[in-house]
C-alpha cells in the first residue's frame, strides 16, 4: 500500500483550533472490531466502556515549551523547535528558513547566545549554547509548540490545556493528545471500577508528527524517540496478559511504547530505558495492546496508518467518513475514538 491510500477529505472548519470549553466534554466515537460497527458516545462515558479488570496505560510525558524565537546576527527573527538534548549538552532543533541557517551562524535568545554547529540528515540542526541551559530556559522564554494546523499563536490557556493532567516528565514537543480528554473525575471513576492505571513515558519527537515523504510505506523511516517503562509497570502488564485482562492504551504513543518493549523471544515486556523507531503498518502483529483510545489523525500520517492497522483500514475509513459527516472535531484539540 502507499501513503496516498490513507488520504481523506476533511473540511478545514472541522480542524479544532481550540480545546472544548471544559476539559472532558468531547465526543467519542466507539469502534467495535468484533462486529464491524461504531456508535456515537461522549468521553464522559469512557470509564463505563472499559471491561472490569482492564489495565489502562497512560503516557505521562510532559510537553516542553520547545518553540523559541531568536535574533540572528543580521537582526532577523528565527524560530527554533528544540527536539532533544545530546550527551554533550548540545540540542537538536528544527529551524525556520532552514537552508539559510548554516553551520557557524550565531543567535541570541535574550541573554543566551547559541550557534549552529552541525546539520542532521533529517534537516534538523545541532545547536550549541555558550552556557548550559535547563528547563527554566524553556519555561521563561519558550512557547507551547502547537501543531501547524492550529492557525493561531499559543496563549496562556494552552499551557494547561495542551498538557495532560497526569503529565510528569518533561521532554515532548507535541502532546500525547488522547490523554488531553481526561479529568480527575474520569480517573477516579476508572479507579472505582477496579481498573488499574499504569504510566509509561515516551517523549514525543519528530518521529510522531513529521509527514511521510515516501510513496511506499515500507520506504518511510521513523525518527527515534526515547521511552521508559518502570519494572513495576512491566510486571503489571505481563500479569494482566497472563490473566487474560485487557490492556487499554491511551494514545498511539502508549501503543508504540508497549509494542516496542515487547521481546518476541521471551514473550516479556522489557523494563527500563529504550529507543524506538517503530512504524506500525499493515502486517504488524500486536502482542500487547488490546484496545486503544486515540484522537482523529491527519491524512497520510503514520498515526492514521497505525490505527488502520490496529482495527482494519476498511473499518477506520468508514468510521472517519462517519466522523466527518457528523461534524466531529479533528486532531490534537478535537474529539476521540475508542477502538475495542
Amino acid at each position: 500500500m502507499t501513503i496516498k491510500d490513507y488520504s481523506f477529505d476533511l473540511p478545514s472548519e472541522l480542524i479544532a483550533q481550540r480545546p472544548s470549553e471544559v476539559r472532558g466534554e468531547d465526543r467519542l466515537l466507539v469502534v467495535d472490531r468484533a462486529n464491524d460497527s461504531f456508535h456515537d458516545d461522549r468521553i464522559s462515558g469512557f470509564p463505563d466502556l472499559l471491561e472490569e479488570g482492564s489495565l489502562l496505560v497512560l503516557n505521562d510525558s510532559k510537553v516542553r515549551k520547545a518553540r523559541l524565537y531568536a535574533e540572528s546576527e543580521s537582526g532577523g527573527i528565527v524560530e527554533f523547535l528544540f527536539l532533544s538534548e545530546n550527551s554533550d549538552k548540545t540540542w537538536n532543533a528544527f529551524v525556520t528558513k532552514s537552508k539559510r541557517q548554516r553551520i557557524g551562524k550565531r543567535y541570541r535568545f535574550q541573554s543566551y547566545e547559541a550557534a549552529i554547529v552541525a546539520e542532521q540528515n533529517d534537516g534538523s540542526k545541532v545547536v550549541s549554547f555558550s552556557s548550559p541551559i535547563d528547563e527554566t530556559f524553556f519555561d521563561r522564554l519558550g512557547h507551547v509548540p502547537l501543531p501547524p494546523y492550529i492557525k493561531r499563536s499559543d496563549d496562556p490557556s494552552d499551557e494547561t490545556r495542551y498538557q495532560t493532567i497526569y503529565a510528569r516528565r518533561e521532554g515532548s514537543v507535541a502532546a500525547p493528545t488522547a490523554g488531553l480528554h481526561f479529568t480527575e473525575d474520569h480517573l477516579q471513576r476508572i479507579n472505582e471500577r477496579g481498573i488499574e492505571i499504569a504510566s509509561v513515558t515516551l517523549h514525543v519527537g519528530a518521529g510522531t508528527f513529521l509527514p511521510v515523504r515516501t510513496e511506499r510505506l515500507e520506504d518511510h523511516h521513523m525518527h527515534t524517540e526515547s521511552y521508559e517503562i518502570g519494572e513495576a509497570v512491566a510486571s503489571k502488564v505481563m500479569k494482566a496478559k497472563r490473566e487474560g485482562r485487557k490492556i487499554v492504551a491511551v494514545g498511539t504513543t502508549s501503543v508504540r511504547t508497549l509494542e516496542s518493549a515487547y521481546d518476541e523471544q521471551t514473550g516479556m515486556i522489557k523494563s527500563g530505558y529504550g529507543e524506538t523507531d517503530l512504524f506500525i503498518r499493515p502486517g504488524f502483529r500486536f502482542h500487547v495492546v488490546d484496545q486503544l483510545l486515540t484522537n482523529f489523525h491527519t491524512p497520510e500520517s503514520t498515526l492514521l496508518v497505525l490505527v488502520s492497522t490496529f482495527a482494519s483500514k476498511r473499518l477506520i475509513d468508514e468510521a472517519y467518513r462517519h466522523a466527518v459527516s457528523e461534524r466531529y472535531r479533528f486532531f490534537s484539540y478535537g474529539d476521540a475514538m475508542f477502538i475495542r
